[in-house]
């Protein structure tokens, strides 16, 4: 059934429409998912057109991990978030990499990737 109406939420992007919140992934995911491919992370210098406008220019920052003990910056872990006793996320043994963020200077959108392993 769809609506004439338009959405509250604006128009969906252009590539497609994401699946509903909590949908599993199609991959397997988990402590034997393997680790991305090492390709090289994506800059600013790579030319990439922001994935909201299709414009740019992009900057590169980070996103800070301000958590007791931090090392300051976020790190990606592969696989679903499995919990331990205390609640924290079992994360030991499991590679982690870094987080490259490029923010569109044009509308501000921000763009997340997969770094080199940290």
């Amino acid at each position: 059934m769809t609506s004439d109406a338009p959405s509250p939420y604006g128009t969906p992007p252009p590539y497609g429409t994401p699946p509903p919140y909590g949908t599993p992934p199609a991959t397997p995911q988990g402590p034997t998912a393997s680790p991305p491919p090492s390709a090289p992370s994506p800059s600013p210098s790579d030319g990439l057109p922001c994935s909201a406008c299709g414009f740019g220019p992009l900057e590169q920052g980070f996103i800070e991990d301000g958590g007791e003990s931090s090392q300051g910056y976020s790190r990606w872990i592969p696989g679903v978030l499995q919990r331990g006793f205390f609640g924290g996320a079992k994360r030991m043994g499991l590679p982690r990499f870094e987080i490259v963020a490029l923010r569109c200077t044009r509308c501000s959108h921000l763009d997340l990737y997969v770094g080199s392993q940290v």
